[in-house]
């Protein structure tokens, strides 16, 4: 932050844009709070990628990158004084780490000019550009992994889910809440019963919950979890001997701080990612010689490989495509919001884009355009192995039942649109 001010102070005196400083991607991180845990290695994970341009790339095209964090400790309104205290710094893209924040910035931001990406949370409705046009959530978002869930187990199913009972736990948040309509209408299509077992914040006590799921015998469980709810649910699993392959979790509920204090209990859990898993990427040779061999590491450095480290590097990634792309439309590197969204806007990220970073199939390829922000709407499923504490990816990309999701978002998205009075874009 500290050489942020010091570079817009410098530009100012030379009589130039704050802006045009270096390229800002402030990280709302906590590294305090009840989520810490999760939060810290994806804020190690986004902070180490831009460290790497910076010392191999000397930037995004030329320009160096800051990346101010300000400690939100999960807590939306201090989200909220984050994005107010840093937005002025020419700050390009918003990433919060969070479903209640993303929620209150999504107005601020359209109103500034400064485009947000909530890869795989927030509104997932936002996916609609004509309504939220400065709001994207690329590649993946929460009605697409409870639809790709389903999808899973359909092919687990020979295609048949008549007559099965699936359980919903979730978080009793707005994060909690998102998959619920899409799993009624697939219950609907599919014909399996749906039942909803919410857990109140953090998420320690769910006696009462597993009691429930020992007493109903549902044939699957998924997990909307987050922080402590996720090792708590899979170990209250392991207590009542509920299947652990039957037990699936969202993205947000699958990583090593969920499994690891079930110990072998853990064993078979599953559940989907939308980025890399593991270390065994070609980046991680560049990240181990230009950031942590230099001493450059974020945090204490020792989150590297992890889920939520990949997410975060992904992240980044994502943000970094977007800034190169426009830099190419408008034809200079130091780029505004404006234009940083244009970018986000016309990004097509392939495999070919990924394998020339180090990053081969490292998330799945997906193209954005002004009526779709929410990228391809795929994920894939990983399972837990115990003995190798590890976790092994088992499927291909799923994609998402767009005949179900999409008329969902229209309906969610034009609804929005007729509360705040917003005329829909022509994207034609």
């Amino acid at each position: 932050m500290k050489k942020t001010l010091a570079a817009i102070a410098i530009a100012a005196i030379a009589g130039a844009s704050p802006a045009l400083a270096d390229l800002v991607f402030p990280s709302t991180s906590y590294r305090t709070g009840p989520y810490a845990a999760n939060g810290i290695p994806f804020a190690d994970g986004y902070a180490d990628y831009f460290t790497l341009l910076n010392e191999r790339d000397g930037g995004i095209g030329g320009v160096k990158v800051d990346v101010p964090e300000c400690e939100t400790a999960y807590n939306t309104e201090k989200g909220v004084e984050c994005y107010e205290s840093t937005k002025g710094l020419g700050s390009l893209l918003y990433q919060p780490l969070s479903t209640g924040i993303t929620y209150q910035l999504i107005p601020k931001v359209t109103q500034d000019g400064i485009p947000m990406l909530t890869s795989g949370l927030g509104r997932t409705s936002a996916a609609n550009g004509k309504v939220f046009k400065w709001v994207f959530n690329f590649p993946v978002n929460y009605w697409d992994g409870a639809s790709i869930m389903v999808k899973y187990l359909l092919s687990e199913n020979n295609n048949d889910l008549k007559g099965k009972k699936i359980a919903l736990l979730y978080h009793n948040s707005a994060y909690g809440k998102e998959p619920i309509r899409t799993l009624q209408e697939l219950s609907k299509k599919y014909g399996f019963e749906l039942s909803l077992l919410p857990v109140d914040h953090p998420g320690q006590e769910q006696k009462s919950q597993w009691l429930q799921i020992r007493r109903d015998r549902p044939d699957y469980v998924l997990m909307w979890g987050w922080g402590v709810m996720n090792p708590v649910a899979i170990q209250e699993a392991a207590n009542v001997r509920f299947p652990m392959d039957h037990f699936i979790g969202i993205w947000w509920s699958g990583s090593e701080n969920d499994v690891k204090p079930a110990g072998a209990a853990a064993n078979g859990y599953k559940a989907l990612t939308f980025s890399g898993v593991g270390s065994d990427f070609p980046i991680y040779s560049d990240l181990k010689k230009y950031v942590y061999d230099a001493g450059k590491a974020a945090g204490a450095g020792d989150q590297t490989g992890t889920i939520l480290y990949n997410r975060g590097l992904y992240a980044a990634f994502l943000a970094a495509e977007a800034a190169k792309k426009a830099q190419e439309l408008s034809g200079h590197k130091q780029i505004t919001p404006a234009e940083m969204r244009d970018g986000m806007e016309n990004l097509n990220v392939t495999d070919e884009l990924m394998a020339a970073d180090g990053m081969p199939k490292f998330g799945p390829d997906f193209k954005v355009s002004c009526a779709n922000h929410g990228g391809s709407g795929k994920a894939q499923v990983m399972q837990w192995d115990a003995k190798a504490e590890k976790w092994n990816v088992i499927t291909d990309w799923i994609e998402s039942d767009h005949s179900v999701i999409d008329p969902l978002i229209a309906e969610d998205s034009g609804a929005f649109a007729k509360e705040n009075n917003i005329t829909p874009r022509d994207c034609n």
